[in-house]
Order: C-alpha cells, then structure tokens, then sequence
C-alpha cells in the first residue's frame, strides 16, 4: 500500500515506482536520485506575485528570502470576488474547482511556460543555462491571464489567453526575427542567449471578452477558444487571424480539449453538461454528468479515449469511442480510484494530467488532512482492452502547506513522463517519472 510522504519532506522524482524524497530542495539530491541517469537535473524555478505597473519589463524573481512563501496570483484571484466582474455569478462559485491549465511544456524542447503573475507569463528553457534564467513576458495587451498553451508544429510559439482576446507570442534569434501580422503593436524581451521574445498577434475577441479555455488543433493551424462571457466557441485560422464561431447557446463553457488526432474535440460546461464533437462536419453529442461539472479532461494518446474527472466524485469517466471518425458512438465508463476515498478522504479530483505515452497519471483531490493534504497522486495507467489505474504514490511540494496549483507532463520526454508543477509557496518544481520501459535497466 502507498505511503504519504512525511509532513516537510519534498518529492525528487520516481524510480521504478518508488517516489524518492529529500528533507529539502536540493539539486545535489536532484542529481544522485536521477541526474546521472538521464544527464540532466531540473532545477526550481521560483516565482513570486509582483504589483506590476505599465512602466517596463522586471526579470528579477526576487532575493533568496522572498522566493517562498509567494501565492500564485491566479490561486488568489480564484479564491477571491475579484473576478465577479467577468464570470457570471454562478460560475464564480464554480471556478476555483476547474482545471485551468497555468503550465505548459512544449511538445518538441525542454521548455516549459506558466502563468506567474496576474498579467505575466515565465518562460523556463532547460535547453538554455538549465533553465536558471527564466524569461518573464508582459505587454500592455496581455491583463487577466487564465490559460496558455505552446502551439503544435510551430516553432517556439506560445498563445496566452486573457482579457479582450489571446496573445500570440515567438521567439526570434539574430538573422531569424519573427514575423508579426499587420496591425500589431510589438512587445519585445531580450534574455542573455540572444533570444528575443515577440508579441506576433493579438486576436481579439467580440465584445472584448475574457479568454478563458484554449486548445490547439493537433496539426497547429486552428486555434479554439471559449469565453465566459460568449455564447459560442471560436475557431480560429491563426495564420489569418480569423475566427469562426461554434454552435452558439454554449455558454458557461469552462474546458475545451482538441483530441491528438485531430478528428474529435471535447468541451464542458459548469451546468454539468459536456460535448464531444467531430471536427469533419463539427456535429456534436451532448452528454450529462450527475457527479457535479467536469473539473479537468485528458486525451489517450491515439485519441480514440478520453478521462474525465468530475466535482463529486473520487471516479473517473473513460469515454470510448465504438467506431472510427467521424462516428460520435460512445460509451462512458468508470475507471475506480479506490485508494483515493480511503486513503485521503476526498470525495473530488480537482485537476488531472496524463502522459502522452499513456502510463502515467497524475491528479489533485479535494480535502484531506495532514499527512494527505495538499499531494499530487501519482498513478500508473493499463489502457487495454479498458482504462484501469493503479495508485503508485504522491509528490510533496515544498515548503508550508504546499498545495498544487497546475500541473502538466512533458509529453515528448524520450526517457519517460516528466511532469511539472506550480505550488502555492512559490516554487515550480519539475519530476521525472524513471521505471523500467524507458531508461532502467
């Protein structure tokens, strides 16, 4: 039976599922436990909320004595009725328990992005000085930011949503500047390598609405989107800046996920209700939950299968598609956690995150007490002929009460699933999950 890991401890990574622990943040520990295995160790990255003003760019992360004990700025603006203005009342109450995706790794370089402020997003480069010089990028059109995701096949190409529409941001090198469409106002951040970071779009949405879900077409042409505040999705072609509005009477959309072949897409509603479309002739099926709204959602790596979570329940939901694209044939089935009730007490997954190699899954849960309060439980996947999930251990963050505010995995890692992730005390710790099938003897 897994065991917590002790109250102080902070998780290093797993070896063959046993999760490693050390007293403290330590990249010594860092590169005993994995380091000389893979010839890599991944260092925090710190992170601290900073009252920004219009005046100009800060890439200081703050002393020693400050890079702990730091809330996210988004785990503050959920927790309070600051954004009453923008969601609807009903969603308010709601939103704290959504997964909001706040990191994102690259799918191609070992580079990760995360919302570290209320208008500004760290880039981290691991390919660049072991990422010990995170770049932080702001710009006068980028306020209110909620989600972000690096875009499929297009370089090193970030798309930010937050309010009045998304901020498309690339990187550009000497003799390689990046190519902004007609009309934007440029923002630009020079880091120590010589890469330069550009604001090449702005793609505004009607009525300058707040952005609040985004995902990625796999082939990285389409862009969707989903507002609060708008009755319909969007679909945007990136390279036109133009969007194409989805079935409208859609409001409240909270979650929206493209499948990695591309043939289906999911999005979910607060009113507990989801959609799982087929993006041929964009028809959809509508489907209801009666264990709360949907909290987070994650696509198996062939796309013919996707894990749900939901507010009310320590169950998972398994949607399999019976037939090929574009048939919407599907059945919804459990995947049990039975450790979580028992063990934690929780009765909610709040936020989910699978690999894309499909063997490992990580999620946070409501409640709990100490010594379960506030982990990432870490679980390994079988997916034929049925998604089953055995619970191998949980991650401790560091500091007092850490509480996991995003996560996500690296999904193109060749020597296993890497996983990420921002805790409430300020830091930004990365994992790497070792077992056998990748770098083990």
């Amino acid at each position: 039976m897994p065991s917590f890991p002790p109250v102080g401890s902070v998780t290093i990574c797993e070896i063959n599922r046993d999760l490693i622990t050390a007293d403290e943040i330590s990249e010594d520990r860092a590169r005993e436990a994995y380091g000389k295995l893979l010839g890599v160790v991944f260092s925090p990255v710190p992170f601290q909320l900073e009252n920004l003003s219009g005046g100009g760019v800060s890439t200081e992360l703050g002393s020693e004595e400050q890079k702990s004990g730091f809330l996210w700025a988004a785990l503050k603006a959920l927790s309070t009725g600051s954004l009453k203005h923008i969601f609807h009342p009903i969603d308010v109450k709601l939103l704290p328990g959504v997964d909001i995706c706040g990191l994102s790794w690259h799918q191609h370089k070992h580079i990760f992005a995360f919302i570290s402020g209320p208008h500004q997003v760290t880039v981290c480069d691991y390919e660049d000085s072991d990422g010990k010089n995170p770049c932080i990028l702001i710009n006068e059109s980028q306020k209110d930011v909620k989600t972000l995701e690096w875009r499929p096949n297009g370089g090193r190409t970030l798309s930010v949503a937050c309010k009045g529409g998304i901020c498309i941001w690339a990187s550009s090198y000497p003799g390689n500047a990046a190519s902004v469409r007609t009309g934007v106002t440029l923002g630009t951040l020079s880091r120590g390598s010589g890469t330069r970071w550009t604001l090449v779009d702005f793609l505004r949405s009607p009525e300058d609405e707040q952005v609040s879900a985004l995902s990625w077409s796999p082939s990285g042409r389409y862009l969707a989107s989903a507002s609060f505040e708008s009755s319909s999705f969007t679909v945007w072609d990136v390279a036109q800046g133009v969007g194409t509005p989805i079935r409208r009477g859609l409001g409240g959309i909270s979650l929206l996920k493209w499948s990695p072949s591309g043939d289906y897409f999911f999005a979910a509603k607060f009113d507990g209700t989801f959609y799982l479309w087929e993006t041929n002739t964009w028809t959809s099926e509508p489907w209801s939950s009666t264990n709360g709204f949907v909290t987070g959602a994650a696509w198996d790596p062939d796309g013919s299968k996707i894990l749900i979570s939901f507010s009310g329940s320590s169950t998972l939901g398994s949607i399999h598609f019976a037939t090929k694209p574009p048939s919407l044939d599907a059945h919804l089935i459990p995947v049990e956690l039975p450790e979580m009730q028992s063990l934690t007490g929780s009765e909610g997954v709040e936020k989910i995150a699978w690999d894309a190699s499909g063997e490992r899954l990580a999620l946070s849960y409501k409640d709990g007490e100490e010594p379960c309060k506030g982990l990432v439980a870490i679980y390994d996947v079988r997916r034929n002929p049925l998604i089953s999930a055995s619970l191998i251990g949980f991650i401790r963050g560091p500091g007092d009460n850490p509480k996991p505010v995003t996560f996500s995995f690296h999904d193109k890692f060749k020597q296993g699933p890497l996983l990420s992730v921002c805790w409430s005390t300020g830091f930004c710790l990365t994992y790497p999950l070792i077992f056998r099938s990748h770098v083990l003897p």
